[in-house]
Protein backbone atom coordinates (compact mmCIF):
# COMPACT_ATOMS: atom_id res chain seq x y z
CA UNK A 1 0.00 0.00 0.00
CA UNK A 2 1.23 4.01 -0.64
CA UNK A 3 1.44 5.99 1.92
CA UNK A 4 -1.64 8.62 2.64
CA UNK A 5 0.79 11.52 4.15
CA UNK A 6 0.48 14.22 2.57
CA UNK A 7 4.70 14.85 2.92
CA UNK A 8 5.30 11.63 2.17
CA UNK A 9 6.69 9.13 3.76
CA UNK A 10 10.35 7.56 3.83
CA UNK A 11 11.73 4.48 6.31
CA UNK A 12 14.99 2.65 6.31
CA UNK A 13 15.47 -0.47 7.56
CA UNK A 14 19.06 -2.23 7.73
CA UNK A 15 20.01 -5.68 8.31
CA UNK A 16 23.10 -7.92 7.59
CA UNK A 17 25.39 -5.13 6.26
CA UNK A 18 21.74 -3.74 3.56
CA UNK A 19 19.92 -0.90 4.18
CA UNK A 20 16.81 -0.84 2.39
CA UNK A 21 15.18 2.93 1.68
CA UNK A 22 11.48 2.99 0.73
CA UNK A 23 9.87 6.04 -0.15
CA UNK A 24 6.13 6.69 -0.48
CA UNK A 25 3.78 9.33 -1.60
CA UNK A 26 -0.21 9.44 -2.52
CA UNK A 27 0.26 11.05 -5.81
CA UNK A 28 2.20 8.36 -7.53
CA UNK A 29 5.08 8.52 -5.20
CA UNK A 30 6.08 11.49 -6.03
CA UNK A 31 8.54 13.99 -4.22
CA UNK A 32 7.61 17.21 -2.20
CA UNK A 33 10.92 18.99 -1.59
CA UNK A 34 10.37 17.98 2.31
CA UNK A 35 10.38 14.61 0.85
CA UNK A 36 13.51 15.21 -1.54
CA UNK A 37 15.71 16.47 1.53
CA UNK A 38 14.38 13.57 3.86
CA UNK A 39 16.41 11.85 1.31
CA UNK A 40 19.36 13.36 0.81
CA UNK A 41 20.40 13.12 4.35
CA UNK A 42 19.15 9.74 4.63
CA UNK A 43 21.87 8.84 2.26
CA UNK A 44 23.99 11.10 3.68
CA UNK A 45 23.83 9.76 7.26
CA UNK A 46 23.68 5.87 5.49
CA UNK A 47 27.01 7.07 3.84
CA UNK A 48 28.73 7.45 7.37
CA UNK A 49 27.77 3.52 8.55
CA UNK A 50 30.38 1.66 8.61
CA UNK A 51 28.01 -1.44 9.39
CA UNK A 52 25.91 -0.55 5.96
CA UNK A 53 27.65 -2.07 2.53
CA UNK A 54 24.72 -1.76 -0.07
CA UNK A 55 21.48 0.42 -0.43
CA UNK A 56 18.77 -0.89 -1.86
CA UNK A 57 16.43 2.24 -3.06
CA UNK A 58 12.52 1.47 -3.54
CA UNK A 59 8.89 3.09 -3.32
CA UNK A 60 5.79 1.87 -1.98
CA UNK A 61 2.75 0.58 -3.48
CA UNK A 62 2.04 -1.87 -6.50
CA UNK A 63 1.46 0.68 -9.35
CA UNK A 64 4.03 3.69 -10.17
CA UNK A 65 7.70 3.65 -9.34
CA UNK A 66 7.90 7.58 -8.79
CA UNK A 67 6.34 10.35 -10.80
CA UNK A 68 9.02 13.17 -9.97
CA UNK A 69 8.99 16.36 -8.41
CA UNK A 70 5.40 17.45 -6.96
CA UNK A 71 3.20 18.97 -9.58
CA UNK A 72 1.61 20.85 -6.96
CA UNK A 73 4.74 22.42 -6.09
CA UNK A 74 5.88 22.64 -9.32
CA UNK A 75 2.60 24.98 -10.32
CA UNK A 76 3.16 27.36 -6.82
CA UNK A 77 6.53 28.46 -8.08
CA UNK A 78 6.08 32.39 -8.26
CA UNK A 79 10.04 33.41 -8.88
CA UNK A 80 13.18 32.65 -9.76
CA UNK A 81 15.07 31.55 -6.07
CA UNK A 82 11.78 29.38 -5.94
CA UNK A 83 11.87 27.97 -9.17
CA UNK A 84 15.90 27.25 -8.63
CA UNK A 85 14.96 25.49 -4.72
CA UNK A 86 12.84 23.40 -6.08
CA UNK A 87 14.56 22.35 -8.55
CA UNK A 88 17.34 21.41 -6.49
CA UNK A 89 15.69 19.30 -4.52
CA UNK A 90 16.58 16.30 -7.30
CA UNK A 91 19.88 17.81 -7.52
CA UNK A 92 20.84 17.58 -3.65
CA UNK A 93 19.57 13.89 -3.84
CA UNK A 94 21.32 12.73 -7.04
CA UNK A 95 24.71 13.61 -5.76
CA UNK A 96 24.09 12.18 -2.16
CA UNK A 97 23.49 9.41 -4.72
CA UNK A 98 26.85 9.92 -6.44
CA UNK A 99 28.94 10.58 -3.47
CA UNK A 100 27.68 7.80 -1.01
CA UNK A 101 29.91 5.18 0.01
CA UNK A 102 27.52 2.21 -0.39
CA UNK A 103 26.37 0.86 -3.78
CA UNK A 104 22.92 1.40 -4.79
CA UNK A 105 20.32 -1.12 -6.27
CA UNK A 106 17.48 0.45 -7.62
CA UNK A 107 14.32 -2.11 -7.13
CA UNK A 108 12.02 -0.41 -10.18
CA UNK A 109 8.69 -1.88 -10.07
CA UNK A 110 6.42 0.54 -12.05
CA UNK A 111 6.57 3.58 -13.85
CA UNK A 112 9.07 6.30 -13.82
CA UNK A 113 8.45 10.05 -14.62
CA UNK A 114 10.88 12.84 -14.82
CA UNK A 115 12.53 12.70 -11.95
CA UNK A 116 11.82 9.00 -10.96
CA UNK A 117 14.27 8.52 -14.32
CA UNK A 118 16.81 10.37 -12.63
CA UNK A 119 16.47 8.60 -9.50
CA UNK A 120 17.04 5.10 -11.37
CA UNK A 121 19.74 6.54 -13.77
CA UNK A 122 21.51 7.09 -9.96
CA UNK A 123 21.57 3.84 -9.01
CA UNK A 124 24.40 1.53 -9.82
CA UNK A 125 22.13 -1.19 -10.70
CA UNK A 126 18.97 -1.27 -11.36
CA UNK A 127 16.60 -4.14 -11.56
CA UNK A 128 13.36 -3.72 -13.03
CA UNK A 129 9.47 -5.24 -13.92
CA UNK A 130 7.92 -4.97 -17.09
CA UNK A 131 6.04 -2.71 -16.18
CA UNK A 132 8.47 -0.27 -15.51
CA UNK A 133 8.22 2.13 -18.47
CA UNK A 134 9.52 5.48 -18.67
CA UNK A 135 9.23 9.06 -20.07
CA UNK A 136 10.49 12.17 -19.60
CA UNK A 137 7.60 14.49 -20.26
CA UNK A 138 9.36 17.98 -19.50
CA UNK A 139 9.13 19.62 -22.65
CA UNK A 140 5.42 19.34 -22.75
CA UNK A 141 4.97 22.19 -20.35
CA UNK A 142 8.20 24.26 -21.66
CA UNK A 143 10.74 22.92 -19.28
CA UNK A 144 13.46 19.79 -19.72
CA UNK A 145 14.99 17.41 -17.74
CA UNK A 146 18.20 19.56 -17.26
CA UNK A 147 19.06 18.56 -13.44
CA UNK A 148 18.47 14.93 -13.91
CA UNK A 149 20.25 14.98 -17.89
CA UNK A 150 23.68 14.23 -16.58
CA UNK A 151 22.70 10.81 -14.92
CA UNK A 152 20.98 9.75 -17.31
CA UNK A 153 22.88 10.65 -20.12
CA UNK A 154 26.03 8.88 -18.34
CA UNK A 155 23.47 5.52 -18.43
CA UNK A 156 22.10 5.78 -22.09
CA UNK A 157 24.41 8.35 -23.80
CA UNK A 158 23.76 11.01 -25.76
CA UNK A 159 21.48 9.43 -28.43
CA UNK A 160 19.42 7.71 -25.67
CA UNK A 161 19.07 10.48 -23.78
CA UNK A 162 17.92 12.74 -26.94
CA UNK A 163 15.23 10.18 -27.79
CA UNK A 164 14.03 9.94 -24.65
CA UNK A 165 13.69 14.32 -24.03
CA UNK A 166 12.05 14.43 -27.94
CA UNK A 167 9.73 12.17 -27.83
CA UNK A 168 8.30 13.73 -24.35
CA UNK A 169 5.02 12.24 -25.11
CA UNK A 170 5.93 8.61 -25.44
CA UNK A 171 6.52 6.19 -22.95
CA UNK A 172 9.54 3.82 -23.47
CA UNK A 173 9.42 0.40 -22.31
CA UNK A 174 10.94 -1.74 -19.67
CA UNK A 175 13.71 -3.34 -22.52
CA UNK A 176 13.88 -0.45 -24.33
CA UNK A 177 15.61 1.08 -20.71
CA UNK A 178 17.13 -2.45 -20.84
CA UNK A 179 18.68 -2.31 -24.14
CA UNK A 180 20.13 1.26 -23.30
CA UNK A 181 22.00 0.69 -20.51
CA UNK A 182 19.55 1.89 -17.97
CA UNK A 183 18.49 -1.43 -16.35
CA UNK A 184 20.15 -4.74 -15.64
CA UNK A 185 17.43 -7.21 -15.72
CA UNK A 186 14.32 -6.73 -16.19
CA UNK A 187 11.67 -9.48 -14.73
CA UNK A 188 8.08 -10.98 -15.63
CA UNK A 189 7.12 -10.39 -12.08
CA UNK A 190 7.18 -8.24 -8.84
CA UNK A 191 7.78 -11.16 -6.80
CA UNK A 192 10.63 -12.18 -9.47
CA UNK A 193 12.07 -8.90 -9.43
CA UNK A 194 12.43 -9.06 -5.43
CA UNK A 195 13.67 -12.20 -5.33
CA UNK A 196 16.71 -10.83 -7.72
CA UNK A 197 16.61 -7.90 -5.36
CA UNK A 198 17.58 -9.99 -2.33
CA UNK A 199 20.00 -12.31 -3.85
CA UNK A 200 22.01 -9.71 -5.40
CA UNK A 201 22.13 -7.45 -1.96
CA UNK A 202 22.84 -10.60 -0.37
CA UNK A 203 25.68 -11.56 -2.66
CA UNK A 204 27.57 -7.77 -2.54
CA UNK A 205 26.43 -7.21 0.90
CA UNK A 206 29.22 -10.63 1.72
CA UNK A 207 31.68 -9.05 -0.12
CA UNK A 208 35.36 -6.27 1.40
CA UNK A 209 33.41 -3.60 1.63
CA UNK A 210 36.51 -1.72 0.89
CA UNK A 211 36.58 -3.05 -2.61
CA UNK A 212 33.01 -1.86 -2.96
CA UNK A 213 33.61 1.20 -2.26
CA UNK A 214 36.64 1.67 -3.95
CA UNK A 215 34.49 0.27 -7.46
CA UNK A 216 31.52 2.88 -6.39
CA UNK A 217 34.51 5.50 -6.38
CA UNK A 218 35.50 4.10 -9.63
CA UNK A 219 32.21 3.86 -11.54
CA UNK A 220 31.55 7.87 -10.58
CA UNK A 221 35.06 9.28 -11.47
CA UNK A 222 34.94 12.67 -13.28
CA UNK A 223 31.55 13.71 -12.25
CA UNK A 224 32.81 15.79 -8.98
CA UNK A 225 31.81 18.52 -10.74
CA UNK A 226 28.03 17.79 -10.44
CA UNK A 227 28.25 19.41 -7.51
CA UNK A 228 27.91 22.77 -9.29
CA UNK A 229 26.75 21.36 -12.54
CA UNK A 230 23.32 20.14 -10.98
CA UNK A 231 22.83 23.38 -9.29
CA UNK A 232 22.83 25.65 -12.43
CA UNK A 233 20.87 23.24 -14.52
CA UNK A 234 18.43 23.82 -11.66
CA UNK A 235 18.41 27.42 -12.29
CA UNK A 236 17.95 27.05 -15.82
CA UNK A 237 14.84 25.08 -15.56
CA UNK A 238 13.70 27.33 -12.59
CA UNK A 239 13.99 30.28 -15.32
CA UNK A 240 11.85 27.98 -17.55
CA UNK A 241 8.65 27.61 -15.28
CA UNK A 242 8.49 31.17 -15.23
CA UNK A 243 8.10 31.46 -18.65
CA UNK A 244 4.85 32.31 -20.63
CA UNK A 245 4.42 28.78 -22.23
CA UNK A 246 4.79 27.28 -18.92
CA UNK A 247 2.89 29.20 -17.09
CA UNK A 248 0.06 28.84 -19.92
CA UNK A 249 0.49 25.18 -19.50
CA UNK A 250 0.85 24.72 -16.07
CA UNK A 251 -2.75 26.90 -16.04
CA UNK A 252 -4.57 23.80 -17.26
CA UNK A 253 -3.58 21.71 -14.33
CA UNK A 254 -3.88 24.70 -11.29
CA UNK A 255 -7.07 23.24 -9.01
Amino acid sequence: MTTQRQNGSLYTHIENRIATIEFGHPASNSFPSELLERLTNELYTISKNDKVSVIILKSEGEKAFCAGASFDELVAVSNLEEGKKFFAGFANVINAMRTCKQLIIGRIHGKAVGGGVGLAATCDYVLATESASIKLSEFTIGIGPFVIAPAVERKIGVAGLAELTLAATEWKNAYWAKEKGLYAKVFDSVKDLDAAVETLSEQLASYNAEALFAMKKLLWKNTENWETLLIENAEISGKLVLSDFTKNALSKFKK
